[in-house]
């Protein structure tokens, strides 16, 4: 798997994209494939598809992620021991950064989407943390394994990973920041970010 810098981990953002019922189907399942049918409810939407609601396409599902991806505690797992060492300002400067990349990767992608088929296959809960299995079936007969990690915030399960295939998104961006930041400065990382943002059209 792609290890450059800011891996964008297009795969796991199309993957919550699918058809599919939950065959022991808990709440935050439940939470998931409600996310899955309101971004698929968006895409098919024969209105929103004129070039003229393009924006508000893109807007409509990027709401729909920011209300299940919880982005400050990806962000704050990614940058890990960086983290603490950061003013307020600065986090969420580093919140928003991560934010937009990631969903303009996302947006960039999505229309790529072509029907491929997910079963949900279950769920681990403890406590206010849950790991949900997926298991996509894509156009090629091939299977892929994801677990969508969430936890609970109040009466919602929000995502704070991703692991396709036993590889982590946090994992693999924290891997990724620690490097630059041996190497170099925190405010390079964030020229960094700002720089790819730019080059990740929306």
């Amino acid at each position: 798997m792609n290890r450059n810098f800011l891996f964008p981990m297009v795969s796991a953002f199309l993957l919550i994209l699918g058809t599919g019922v939950p065959s022991m189907a808990g709440e935050p399942t439940e939470q998931i494939k409600q996310t899955t049918d309101k971004i698929l409810s968006i895409l098919a939407d024969p209105n929103l598809k004129n070039p003229a609601r393009a924006e508000e396409r893109k807007q409509s599902v990027r709401r729909t992620i920011d209300g299940r991806f919880d982005w400050e505690e990806l962000a704050r797992r990614s940058l890990a021991q960086y983290w603490a060492q950061r003013t307020p300002d600065e986090k969420e400067e580093f919140i928003q950064l991560y934010r937009e990349l990631l969903a303009r990767t996302y947006l960039n992608k999505v229309q790529d989407y072509s029907g491929e088929t997910v079963r949900y296959e279950g769920e681990n809960i403890e406590s206010d943390y849950a790991t949900v299995k997926v298991r996509i079936l894509t156009a090629k007969n091939t299977e892929i394994s994801v677990d969508y990690r969430v936890m609970k915030r109040r009466s919602n399960w929000l995502v704070y990973d991703i692991s396709i295939e036993g590889v982590s998104l946090v994992n693999n961006y924290r891997s990724q920041f620690n490097s630059i930041l041996q190497k170099s400065t925190y405010e390079e990382l964030v020229k960094k970010l700002k720089e790819k943002s730019l080059t990740e059209k929306p």
